[in-house]
Parts: structure tokens; sequence; C-alpha cells
């Protein structure tokens, strides 16, 4: 059912660019886990978020083949900037060559590494993050961006109803699985922040950091 009612969506949105549509036709053909790639529903919510909010500095953690980079990219203002990160150093080239061809690749920087080493040397603030990188640290990514999101910014994190994973048994639970039930009950009880999860994929946790005055 999902399925169709996502088709039916995509049917009554603006359509896919075409740069876009072939990355996600490349990517299903030669690379492993082609799922990974966010898509047109998703990539034109995180457009439309970056409409939104208007960003100057936006953070990614997990890149994967660039679609998603692209899409808040092509969402934030003339001058601003995704960096984005990928630990993957094997699709860095063909995820390069998307970027070059894309008319808002140069608001795209790609860095290769571990997002948690990577993290502590960043000296700038930013309006809106976006995590989809290893489910097992989701929550230690959580901790590590959270004070360097400006006050009144926004973290999206991707995947955290897991294809419903995270109600069912417990005992059947891989790691992945209770990576992200670790991040949603630590997020749930954090007063830092205000929080919704959207059932859009297999769920994308919507997260505002709450001003220091109230």
């Amino acid at each position: 059912m999902y399925d169709a009612i996502e088709e039916y969506i995509c049917k009554h949105i603006d359509p896919e660019e075409p740069l876009l549509a072939e990355l996600d036709r490349e990517t299903h053909l030669y690379h492993l886990r082609p799922r990974m790639v966010s898509g047109h529903l998703q990539g034109s919510i995180l457009k439309m978020f970056c409409r939104m909010v208007r960003p100057h500095r936006v953070l990614e953690l997990g890149t994967f083949t660039g679609y998603s980079a692209l899409c808040l990219a092509a969402g934030v203002d003339e001058g601003g900037e995704v960096l984005t990160i990928e630990i993957d150093d094997e699709i860095e080239d063909f995820t390069r060559s998307f970027l070059s061809r894309s008319p808002y690749g140069d608001r795209v920087k790609l860095v290769i590494g571990d997002a948690l080493d990577i993290i502590p040397t960043l000296t700038d603030e930013y309006d809106l993050v976006f995590i989809d990188a290893n489910k097992r640290d989701y929550l230690r990514y959580y901790e590590a961006v959270l004070p360097r999101v400006r006050p009144g910014g926004f973290i999206l994190a991707d995947n955290t109803l897991w294809d419903g994973k995270v109600i069912t048994d417990p005992q059947s639970r891989d790691a992945q699985t209770v990576g992200i039930e670790r991040f949603n009950d630590a997020v749930a009880h954090d007063n830092r922040v205000e929080k919704i999860i959207l059932p859009l994929r297999d769920g994308l946790t919507v997260l505002w950091k709450k001003p220091m005055n109230m």
C-alpha cells in the first residue's frame, strides 16, 4: 500500500530533475544497498525543509552517492553551503562526478572520513543537520552535532522507524535497530529539543533546538 501511495504522491508533485533521476538509476545499477539513496519524495521534502528554514550552513552525515546533498543544496539560499561527510571512499569518484554536473554542486563540500572524528574539528555553527549515517552511532552523532546547531536550528534524522523494526520482538533486534531505538528513546526525553517523527519511508525525525531562554 505504501509503495502505491508514494507513487501517487510522486505523480502529484514537481517532477524529478533529470540529473537526480540519472543519479538514482545509476546508484541502483552500480552500487550495493541502493535503497540508501534518498529518492524523489524524500529529496523533495529535504529541499522543501531548506526552503522553509532558509539555512546558510547545512551539515549532512552520510552522503552515499550525493542525492540528498544535492537536494539540500538546491534549497539553500545563494551563498549557502552543504558540508557532507561520507566514510566510504570507494564511492567518492562516483559522487563527485554528479556533484560536478549539478548547478548546485558548488554549494556542496564533500569530506571523506568518519563523522565522529570530523565533527569535533568543525568550528562553524549550523542551521540544519541531516543525520543519515551508521545507525549504530545515531545517538553519538546527535550528541556530537547538537552543540554545533544554532539555537532555533533543526536536526533531521532519517530511518528512525527502521521499517518498523523498532516495535518488533526485542530479542530479534540487530545492532542497527538497537542504535535507532537508543536514539529515539534519548531524544524523546531530551528537553533541549522539540521533536516529531514523520512516517516518511521508514521514519524521519525532526528536532528543533530550543533557544537558551526557553
